[in-house]
């Protein structure tokens, strides 16, 4: 596949990974911390801030990883 065409692809995922990991986040914490204090509050809003790279290094490695060359 063409690196180009890898970059695309993988910057679509990167944009779509953290909309749907933002949703998701959000609505975990309206169920879950309704009545948790703000200090509950901000360490899960910054853990799962810090979460989402994870999935997006994979991502990443995947784009910038070099195209394989054809046997001859």
């Amino acid at each position: 596949m063409p690196v180009r065409l890898k970059k695309l692809i993988g910057a679509f995922l990167l944009v779509a990974l953290v909309c749907v990991y933002a949703i998701i986040a959000t609505i975990f914490a309206v169920a879950l911390l309704g009545n948790a204090s703000p200090w509950i509050h901000l360490l899960y809003f910054f853990g799962t801030g810090i979460l989402w790279v994870v999935p997006a290094m994979f991502i990443i490695s995947w784009m910038e990883k070099a195209p394989k060359k054809k046997a001859q």
